[in-house]
C-alpha cells in the first residue's frame, strides 16, 4: 500500500461534525490546497475550505496539521473537521480525490500504516479491532486495555529478557576463558533466569479467552420437560425469545439467544426437556443436542432434581416457586413473578466474573494463546538442555522468533490482510 490516503473517519452522515483524515507525504499539500494555508502543528484553526480546481467554497471548518512521525500512522497527517452533511462530505472527498498522489483509503489502511510504521504492534491492532466491535462494557474495557499496549509491553519485556539470556549463553560459549566472564555458575544462573521467565509466560496463559468474551459466556438452561426453562430464558433475555407452553416437549431444538447481563455478554441456550425415554424421534434428536450443549456449556442452570445435576458446578434452580413447594433445594425462583431473579443474576455474574477479564485486564485471542504456548515450550526445552549451551542458544533463538510472530514483526501477509479488512474505511 503506497501513496497518500484520505477517508471519512467519523460516523456515517448526516451528522453534526464530519472528520476527514489524510495521511502520507501529500497530506500537507492537500491541506494547503483546500485551506489555503498550513496552521501551526497540532493547533486547531478555523478555515474556509475551497475546491482547488475552481476556488469555489465548500465549507467553513476546523483544520489540523500533524507532522510525522509522531502521529497515529507514523506519517504526516492532516484532519478536516467540517459539517457532517452528505453534500459537504461528498464535495470535500471529491476535491481530495483530484489531488495528485492522493487516493481513497482501503478498509483498515490507516491502522495498517500505523502497524507497518511501528506505531502499534499486532496485539494492539487486535485490541483496536475488538474495541470497534465491543457491545458490552466488559468487552470495551478488555479491548481498550489491549489496544493501549498493556499486553504488548509485557511481550516487549519478554523479548528483552530473551535477548539478555542469549547474550549470556553466547558469553558462556565464546568467552568462558576470558577473565571478565565468570565461568563458575553461569549455566545455573542462565537456567534460573529461564525458569523465572518460563513461569511468567505460563502465567500469562491464565488470561480469559477473547473468543468467550466476544461470543458470550455459554449459559445453558436444562432440565426435564415443563421445568420452566423457556420462561426463565425469556426473563433473562428481557424479551419473548422462546415459546412458552404447558405442552411437554414444546422445545425440541436448542434456542440460542445473545444477551448482555450486568455488562457481560452471554449466549443463553434453551434446550429440549431431558427424559430417559421418548417415542418421538424428533424429540430424541433434541435431547441429544441438549446433552451436547451441556458438554460445551460454561455455566449451567439446572431446573431439575438435585440428584440429577449434570455437572458438579451446575447452579441448581428451584424454578416455578410461585406454584411449587417451598422446601426444594436450590435457588428459589419464579420467572413469572420475578421472585429470586436478583439473587440468580447476582450468582451468575459472580460465576461469570471468573471467566472474563477484570476491570484492569485483557483477554487473549486463540492466536495469542498458541504463540505463548510455543514460547513456553521452547523455554522448557532450553531448561531441559541447560548443560548444553548450543541447544539452549537454539531454543532461545526459536523463542524470540515466536515473540516476533506474536507482535507481528514476522508473520504471513494473508493473516494481516484478513485482520485489517475487518476495519472500517476510515480506521
Amino acid at each position: 500500500m503506497t501513496g497518500s490516503i484520505f477517508a471519512l473517519s467519523s460516523g456515517r452522515p448526516p451528522a453534526g461534525i464530519a472528520v476527514i483524515r489524510i495521511s502520507g507525504s501529500q497530506a500537507k499539500q492537500a491541506l494547503e490546497a483546500l485551506a489555503g494555508r498550513i496552521p501551526p502543528p497540532r493547533t486547531v484553526s478555523l478555515a474556509l475550505l475551497t475546491d482547488p480546481r475552481d476556488g469555489s467554497a465548500i465549507d467553513r471548518g476546523l483544520i489540523l496539521w500533524l507532522p510525522g512521525p509522531s502521529t497515529v500512522t507514523g506519517e504526516d497527517m492532516a484532519e478536516l473537521h467540517c459539517h457532517g452533511g452528505r453534500a459537504v462530505i461528498a464535495a470535500v472527498e471529491d476535491a481530495l480525490s483530484h489531488i495528485d498522489g492522493l487516493r481513497r483509503a482501503e478498509a483498515g489502511e490507516f491502522t495498517r500504516r500505523a502497524f507497518e510504521n511501528g506505531r502499534m504492534d499486532l496485539n494492539a491492532v487486535e485490541g483496536l479491532s475488538d474495541l470497534l466491535a465491543a457491545e458490552t462494557q466488559t468487552q470495551r474495557r478488555s479491548a481498550l486495555f489491549m489496544a493501549e499496549g498493556h499486553f504488548s509491553g509485557k511481550i516487549a519485556g519478554w523479548r528483552t529478557r530473551l535477548l539478555q539470556l542469549s547474550a549470556m549463553v553466547e558469553a558462556a560459549l565464546d568467552f568462558s576463558d576470558e577473565d571478565d566472564v565468570p565461568a563458575d555458575g553461569i549455566e545455573a544462573d542462565i537456567a534460573a533466569r529461564m525458569a523465572t521467565l518460563r513461569n511468567e509466560v505460563a502465567l500469562a496463559l491464565a488470561a480469559p479467552s477473547a473468543e468467550r468474551l466476544r461470543d458470550g459466556i455459554r449459559l445453558v438452561l436444562a432440565g426435564p420437560p415443563n421445568a420452566g426453562k423457556s420462561t426463565l430464558l425469556n426473563a433473562l433475555a428481557g424479551r419473548e425469545a422462546a415459546i412458552v407452553s404447558n405442552v411437554a416437549g414444546t422445545t425440541r431444538d436448542r434456542i440460542e439467544v445473545p444477551a448482555a447481563i450486568g455488562g457481560i455478554a452471554f449466549l443463553l441456550t434453551d434446550t429440549a426437556g431431558l427424559r430417559s425415554e421418548t417415542n418421538d424421534p424428533v424429540e430424541a434428536i433434541g435431547i441429544g443436542r441438549a446433552k451436547a450443549a451441556l458438554d460445551a456449556a460454561d455455566l449451567i442452570l439446572w431446573l431439575g432434581e438435585a440428584h440429577d445435576l449434570p455437572r458438579a458446578d451446575a447452579i441448581l434452580v428451584a424454578a416455578q416457586a410461585d406454584r411449587m413447594r417451598a422446601d426444594r433445594p436450590g435457588v428459589p425462583l419464579s420467572a413469572v413473578t420475578g421472585e429470586g431473579m436478583d439473587r440468580l443474576v447476582a450468582l451468575l455474574l459472580e460465576r461469570a466474573s471468573m471467566l472474563v477479564p477484570g476491570t484492569q485486564d485483557y483477554a487473549l485471542h486463540d492466536r495469542q494463546r498458541r504463540h505463548i504456548g510455543r514460547i513456553a515450550a521452547h523455554l522448557d526445552a532450553a531448561i531441559g538442555h541447560y548443560v548444553n549451551m548450543l541447544l539452549v542458544a537454539e531454543e532461545l533463538r526459536l523463542a524470540r522468533g515466536v515473540v516476533d510472530e506474536l507482535t507481528g514483526l514476522a508473520g504471513t501477509e494473508d493473516m494481516l490482510d484478513q485482520l485489517f479488512s475487518g476495519f472500517c474505511i476510515g480506521k
